[in-house]
């Protein structure tokens, strides 16, 4: 028997970044626990695919194209679900992107770029600088701003931003998705503090290396992957479920005192030096 604390029957939740990789794997997660899902990214297959799989589930499910970086979309977004389904109990912020790149070429030992890495022969530009940080960290804004008067309201709600190790320590070819998903861990905290009179929940979810179609690139590279093994205690990459699981806790009663944390899932990573 599950113990009744960990499900979210009868709740409703927005997932971004959705279609496909860990946000796929929170929504399935969360419909298993008993949430209706809407489900948002810009590929609308992608998201429609991840619905129908929520709906299989004995769930409702709501699939909203949606650019997370314009506000007018994320605006949209919020209130199609509403109209849907007439509240939101949990934002589930995912999306993002995780470039590859050192800041500018390196001088006398150039590193060979992995498959789906950035050009490693240019400075990163400021277009570039601005795409990775309205993905990952305008994004968090808008939804946040978008669902928190509603949250608000109705005196209670569950934040959950997906962040990663790397916004904890620094990781090489990684200066701006580091420093976004910095970005994210403390916008956390404090909306945490902000909104805790309202006893909405805000916690991080920082995970380290998993196997999703944006990291397929490095996986696929022998060399690569056996140093970022080597940096595993665990010796084993996370499964995306991991992650859902855990959103899943984030998201249900058993919660309700946890707020302004970040949660690292990277087999044992972070205790190495």
């Amino acid at each position: 028997m599950v113990l009744k604390d960990f499900l979210v029957e009868g709740r409703v939740a927005i997932v971004t970044g959705g279609g496909r990789g860990l946000g796929h794997a929170i929504a399935l997660c969360l419909a298993e626990a008993g949430a209706d899902v809407a489900v948002a990214a810009r590929t609308r297959e992608q998201i429609e695919d991840t619905a129908a799989e929520v709906r299989k589930l004995g769930r409702r499910a709501l699939a909203v194209p949606t650019d997370v970086t314009q506000a007018d979309d994320v605006d949209g977004l919020v209130q199609r679900t509403l109209d849907e389904f007439g509240h939101v109990d949990i934002l589930v912020n995912n999306a993002g992107i995780a470039p590859v790149r050192p800041l500018v070429p390196m001088l006398g030992s150039q590193p060979k770029p992995a498959a789906g890495a950035w050009d490693f022969s240019r400075p990163t530009s400021e277009e570039e600088f601005d795409l990775v940080m309205d993905t990952n960290v305008r994004s968090v804004f808008l939804a946040c701003r978008a669902v928190g008067p509603h949250m608000m309201g109705r005196s209670k709600g569950k934040v959950i931003n997906v962040a990663s190790m790397g916004g904890l320590r620094g990781w090489d070819y990684h200066t701006l998705y580091t420093a976004s998903k910095a970005a994210v861990i403390n916008f956390s905290r404090s909306l945490a503090r902000e909104w805790a009179r309202y006893d909405i929940n805000v916690n991080v979810i920082a995970p380290g290396r998993f196997p999703t179609e944006a990291t397929k690139g490095q996986m696929a590279d022998e060399h690569i992957r056996r140093d970022l093994l080597r940096r595993i205690p665990l010796k084993r990459f996370g499964e995306p479920r991991e992650v859902g699981l855990l959103a899943v806790y984030l998201a249900s009663p058993a919660s309700d005192y946890v707020t302004g944390q970040t949660f690292g899932l990277d087999g044992g990573a972070m205790v190495l030096p």
